[in-house]
């Protein structure tokens, strides 16, 4: 019996995303299973200088319609809307299609990668849960600024986005199996009554799991203990900002954000992209690391094979994951980021002859 096929929205994007997208096709092409039908979608700054708009009303549909979406990068620091910010569509997205999980894996892949002495492959690995669509950046419309002399934006936190992003955070503990399974609190709850708030929440959800450990930290110390002690973390949930900050911090932990895949998922659609921007100082040198995103496109097959029960794309993402390990592992293997003298496309084509 022939298996599914998925339909896979691409948005390729601006900078650096469509070198480190076309790697990554090559690597699901050479998967042979599950079947794959891929659609360009334009987005991105340079969408808006061509048509007026990074993300069309069309490609947003696109991504509704699809069994999932990759994503490179999208924006330019020289394209900027008029009241100074730069354009934000891979943000506009996860509001468009209520994407709320934002979901962060970090794994150290070599010792070598890693600014950190007396570790090895495996040592560092926990997810970083971010909630996508509330906390500060809810205001990313709807700041306000008054006269040229005051700016404000509000930190949104709400019962019902808590709680969902809360209880993902222990369901994927559970899958994750760790001994012991832990769930970290982050917030500034000694400050701030949204934090607070977003702890008493916290706390009230992870009641329905007792086998689950409860631990807590606050952002600023979290930046410390993430240094020093990665190893004892497991998985962290946040709010919206700080949820960025730490998946950078932890990114070099574990060789840059070259390394770090993401995926933002919500009840009927999910985004899998590279949790890098645009590096336009590097664009089309071949110098662009792209791990991250081929990692990302073995989150979405994680994610479909659960989703659909299909069995095909969980050994999809199970062999990405397995010639990434293999390929890396060699010292001196990767792109300049990781100190190696590999292309982006030769790299690529390690992954490949590796599956």
């Amino acid at each position: 019996m022939a298996g599914k096929t998925y339909d896979i929205a691409v948005l390729k994007g601006d900078g650096i995303g469509p070198e480190v997208v076309d790697e990554t096709l090559k690597v699901l092409e050479a998967l042979g299973t599950p079947d794959f039908n891929f659609t360009d979608s334009p987005c991105g700054a340079g969408c808006y200088l061509e048509q007026g708009n990074p993300l069309p009303k069309e490609s947003v549909e696109a991504c509704r319609r699809a069994d999932a979406v990759l994503l490179g990068a999208m924006g330019l620091p020289h394209v900027r809307w008029p009241d100074g910010t730069e354009m934000r569509p891979q943000i506009d997205l996860r509001i468009e299609l209520d994407l709320y999980a934002g979901v962060r894996p970090i794994y150290l892949y070599a010792a070598e990668h890693s600014p950190l002495k007396g570790l090895g492959a495996g040592d560092i690995d926990f997810v970083i849960l971010r909630e996508n669509v509330e906390g500060l950046f809810a205001s990313m419309n709807g700041g306000i600024e008054l006269r040229g002399e005051v700016a404000v934006d509000s930190m949104v936190i709400t019962r019902s986005g808590t709680e969902r992003v809360v209880r993902y955070a222990f369901e994927l503990a559970r899958r994750r199996g760790r001994d012991p399974m832990k769930v970290t609190c982050v917030d500034k709850a000694n400050v701030f009554k949204s934090m607070a708030f977003f702890r008493r929440v916290f706390d009230e959800v992870g009641e329905a799991y007792p086998e689950i450990e409860r631990d807590y930290a606050y952002v600023d110390a979290l930046s410390m203990y993430l240094v020093q002690r990665p190893a004892t973390y497991d998985v962290m949930v946040s709010e919206n900002m700080y949820g960025d900050i730490i998946s950078d911090l932890a990114a070099g932990l574990v060789g840059g954000l070259g390394m770090a895949p993401s995926g933002d998922i919500g009840e009927d659609s999910a985004v899998f992209q590279p949790s890098h921007g645009t590096a336009p100082d590097i664009a089309g040198q071949e110098l662009a690391n792209p791990l991250a995103t081929i990692l990302s496109a073995g989150l979405m097959l994680r994610w479909l094979g659960d989703r659909h029960d299909d069995p095909a794309a969980t050994q999809g993402a199970d062999r990405i994951e397995a010639a990434v390990r293999g390929v890396i592992a060699e010292a001196g293997v990767g792109t300049p980021d990781l100190g190696g003298k590999m292309s982006t496309g030769e790299l690529g084509d390690e992954i490949v002859q590796a599956l």
